[in-house]
């Protein structure tokens, strides 16, 4: 009985934590561009784990040596993605403490193995692209889709700087320079105080830049997405051959256990028609 309880308070907990992001959310998700069938895509976007993620989020459910999945020989996995372990079927740990994570970021990092399956894909997208200056914060850095976020920008160098500019009011026609914009609306003194939000692109990175004042972050926004794609594919790594025994299965019942079916029929009822 104290387990089911349990177990109901913690799905209650949980429920009420995606409401609340939810309900918090004012940034429209952007559609990320996955497609777990394109192996580049997440060969790319399994370095950038290595490089930029593995130092402080595991991913303890995948080993490394799934990779050859993808393709890669076991010396390109050691290589070009071992970093903190020594045999390819070593799970994906850092050697980071849970407790050192709590001190250095407030909280201990979660594990990745399946954040694409607990966050949808688009909002992991939109989350890595949002990232923005703010003093205030430890780290120095907040996030548009995660307000006060505990994670740094890790991604800093590759997408530069963004500010978050408010304007007052609604604006129909946002500056070149704006990366993504959203409008927010407050209620004082039982009116709605509309203001536009704006990330606006201050200083570009080594994936990003501004010509004549315009930001363009369209190399910047593959990378992210092929580390997206990466993050869903680790959730499922045999998704696409899961994908192919079932059409495998459908076609089977479609085209052979069908027609036995059929004539069986025919066979059992002969007499009595």
């Amino acid at each position: 009985m104290k387990k089911f309880l349990l177990s109901l308070i913690a799905a209650g907990a949980t429920l009420w934590s995606g409401q609340a992001l939810a309900a918090g959310a004012e940034v429209a998700l952007d559609k990320a561009p996955i497609d777990v069938r394109d192996v580049e895509s997440i060969q790319r976007g399994a370095q950038l784990f290595s490089n930029y993620c593995l130092s402080c989020h595991g991913a303890v459910a995948v080993r490394y040596n799934r990779m050859m999945d993808l393709g890669l020989s076991e010396q390109q996995i050691r290589d070009n993605l071992m970093f903190a372990a020594d045999k390819p079927g070593e799970t994906m740990r850092v050697a980071m403490t849970a407790a050192d994570g709590k001190v250095w970021f407030g909280a201990t990092p979660p594990d990745l193995s399946l954040i694409a399956r607990s966050n949808r894909p688009d909002w992991l997208y939109t989350y890595l692209r949002s990232f923005y200056r703010d003093s205030s914060r430890p780290t120095g850095w907040n996030n548009a889709v995660f307000d006060k976020v505990g994670m740094p920008h890790v991604l800093w160098q590759l997408q530069g700087d963004l500010e978050l500019k408010v304007v007052p009011g609604r604006v129909q026609q946002p500056a070149p320079d704006v990366v993504r914009s959203w409008e927010h609306v407050e209620h004082k003194d039982g009116k709605d105080v509309v203001s536009t939000h704006q990330l606006v692109l201050t200083k570009a990175g080594e994936l990003t830049r501004l010509n004549d004042g315009k930001a363009v972050t369209l190399d910047y926004d593959r990378k992210v997405a092929d580390l997206v794609n990466y993050l869903v594919w680790m959730g499922e790594p045999a998704q696409t051959t899961r994908e192919r025994i079932g059409y495998g299965v459908l076609l089977f019942l479609l085209f052979l256990l069908a027609p036995m079916a059929y004539f069986l029929k025919r066979e059992y009822w002969r007499d009595i028609h």
